[in-house]
């Protein structure tokens, strides 16, 4: 086997260009992300969350006519086959203590098998589109179901007249919301449909090389994304807020975290050297809603960036989008645990964008590692 310098891949592969694109990109050192050729952050503000949708899976913007079939369409797919809601119950309860997006892992599972999703690799362009978009148009009604009966609740059945953001408020809660949460979190939910190479994504890109079904890809995406340093920060940068408590704690509390070495959550970004225009975004539609949340946010993010310059001089750290995320829904109703799998209601299309097109590449990702172990090969002791 060939080898590989020490200092040939970075750690993480930060940087590191596996394959190419045609869906969209994150330019961090400007602050600007897009959607195939359109900024992500404009799409948030004028277009609907099926827009997007529709953009990511065909490759354009829809017009009207193909707008309101395409809505519908993915409107009747949010019902759930029968065996899978049968089951959800017994999955609420074996994940009580994980939460729906634990659950999601194991209900996106079933949903395959009963679906019937064959391997990317034994099926046409066609199929997988199929199959990706009753994936994704289940991914809400499943969240929201596992989250419902883990609380012991009835699960709230989908309208198809709503659109997706209301229709996933709608069935969290089980009241329709208004027309300005409604499109709040729609905003939000545009804007992280996709995010470049990110983490879940190349997980989900990887499995789909081999071949494998929509669904394992889908399940080892959610895996990524559950862990705390991808896509469990939103309700944790709440926390940092709870934990501060009052502004005149706030230079004292940041202080001592910084020189302790620890993390502010919700604070720097892997990619971003500017502001990450997310966060700007969902800053202004926070500031639309107004309150002492949303004022007390805005101290603690001034204070921060302040401390943060001095004490780490020449770095460029501003609030992420998990900041005024966990603020936005907050204001929103959603309850803090469903913050993450709200995520996962987004970023399902891209992640299914992604996989639809890895699955038109026939190779393998199969990258290598550099041995840094004992020198082989020694006899065995026991022989």
């Amino acid at each position: 086997m060939q080898t590989i310098p020490p200092t040939a891949v970075p750690r993480g592969l930060t940087g590191v260009v596996v394959t190419d694109t045609a869906l969209g990109d994150v330019r961090g050192s400007e602050g600007f992300y897009h959607y195939r050729q359109y900024s992500a952050v404009e799409l948030a503000g004028t277009r609907t969350f099926e827009d997007v949708w529709h953009l990511m899976f065909h490759g354009a913007l829809p017009d009207p006519v193909e707008r309101a079939a395409f809505t519908a369409r993915t409107a009747a797919l949010r019902h759930l086959p029968a065996d899978v809601s049968a089951a959800l119950p017994a999955i609420a309860r074996a994940g009580s203590a994980s939460g729906p997006l634990a659950g999601l892992r194991t209900a996106l599972s079933l949903l395959g098998a009963s679906a019937g999703f064959r391997p990317l690799y034994d099926t046409g362009a066609e199929r997988r589109g199929e199959d990706a978009l009753a994936a994704c148009a289940a991914v809400p009604t499943l969240l929201t179901a596992l989250y419902r009966l883990g609380r012991g609740e009835e699960p709230v059945a989908p309208r198809d007249d709503l659109p997706y953001a209301a229709n996933y408020l709608y069935m969290l809660t089980g009241s329709e919301p208004g027309p300005a949460r409604a499109r709040a979190i729609e905003h939000y939910l545009i804007s992280t449909v996709d995010h470049g190479f990110n983490a879940s994504t190349f997980t989900a890109r990887v499995i789909a090389s081999t071949g494998a079904d929509l669904a394992a890809c889908l399940v080892g995406a959610v895996g990524a994304l559950s862990g705390p340093l991808h896509g469990g920060a939103p309700s944790r940068a709440l926390d940092t807020l709870d934990a501060i408590g009052t502004p005149e704690r706030i230079d004292l509390w940041v202080r001592e975290r910084v020189l302790a070495g620890e993390r502010i959550m919700g604070f720097g970004h892997a990619v971003y050297r500017t502001e990450d225009p997310r966060s700007r975004m969902l800053r202004g539609i926070a500031e639309e809603f107004g309150g002492p949340l949303v004022e007390f946010a805005v101290q603690v993010e001034g204070r921060v960036e302040a401390i943060l310059a001095e004490l780490k001089p020449g770095r460029e750290l501003h609030t992420n989008v998990e900041f005024y995320a966990g603020v936005v829904m907050e204001l929103c109703g959603i309850p803090r645990e469903m913050f993450t799998p709200t995520f996962a209601a987004a970023r399902v299309v891209g992640w299914s964008a992604n996989i639809l097109e890895q699955a038109e590449d026939s190779k393998i990702i199969r990258p290598a590692a550099r041995y840094v172990g004992p020198p082989p090969a020694e006899p065995d002791p026991a022989a």
